[in-house]
């Protein structure tokens, strides 16, 4: 059973219709990426699988791990383990890193019917997961992303995912606004997140990310549906040719 799968996804926005007809299939242990052009709905579809209710699905279905998921809370999907990366991660002014981690994670913990985490064990995963994206002590005890570096706010977002260890992970543009050094920092978090028992989406419009962050299949995503699938490959192609490429196949 395939662990996330769109049908005949349609969503609209005020009206407008942004995915019209986008099917795909994510299984456990699979990394896909999805690229297409800006306004195409790529990060549409992260937010509808997240729960953002700014979005109305008209027509389709999305399965995650055998369960309806547009029938889901958000609250629910994240508990199931349905995590997003934002291309802008927010600030909580007042909020610590720390707090906002141990709320999150005993939040998941009452939803399986554990019992809380306790200080000993919170503090041990804190420090293990910091070393992921060398996320300073210093930067986990600062009220979340406030005045946070573009860099940090990304590596704390990985951080989150660490955490957590969610089973689907979907990161919108990750490598938005990174340098080198803070897109190999990044993607090196994300890499030793993953494992074969959950799956990652990326969202990115570059190729450069995917030198880090090794995708099993392409999805290019264009004008509200998925229009071809590939190897890693295909990033490639893409990089040389633009995205006219799939405009002019397309219309062939």
């Amino acid at each position: 059973m395939a662990l996330l799968e769109i049908n005949n996804l349609h969503v609209s926005i005020g009206g407008k219709e942004i995915l019209k007809g986008l099917n795909l299939t994510v299984n456990k242990g699979e990394i896909h990426a999805i690229m297409g052009p800006n306004g195409n709905g790529k990060s549409t579809l992260a937010a509808v699988i997240a729960g953002n209710d700014k979005f109305t699905v008209t027509q389709g279905s999305i399965t995650y791990k055998g369960m309806d998921l547009l029938s889901m809370s958000v609250e629910q999907r994240a508990c199931e383990g349905v995590f997003l990366g934002f291309q802008y991660p927010v600030e909580i002014p007042g909020v610590s890193i720390t707090n906002f981690m141990k709320t999150a994670i005993n939040e998941q913990r009452k939803y399986r019917g554990e019992d809380p985490i306790s200080a000993r064990d919170f503090l041990a995963l804190m420090k293990e997961k910091e070393q992921y994206v060398e996320l300073s002590s210093t930067l986990a005890g600062r009220s979340v992303n406030e005045g946070f570096s573009g860099g940090e706010k990304k590596r704390n977002e990985i951080f989150q995912m660490a955490m957590l260890q969610p089973t689907l992970s979907i990161l919108d543009e990750t490598d938005s606004g990174l340098d080198i050094d803070a897109l190999r920092i990044v993607a090196g978090g994300v890499n030793k997140v993953h494992t074969q028992d959950d799956a990652v989406i990326v969202i990115t419009h570059y190729q450069r990310l995917l030198d880090y962050i090794v995708p099993d299949i392409v999805d290019i995503l264009y004008e509200g549906k998925i229009v071809k699938s590939g190897g890693k490959e295909l990033a490639k192609v893409l990089e040389e040719k633009g995205y006219d490429w799939i405009r002019k196949e397309l219309n062939q």
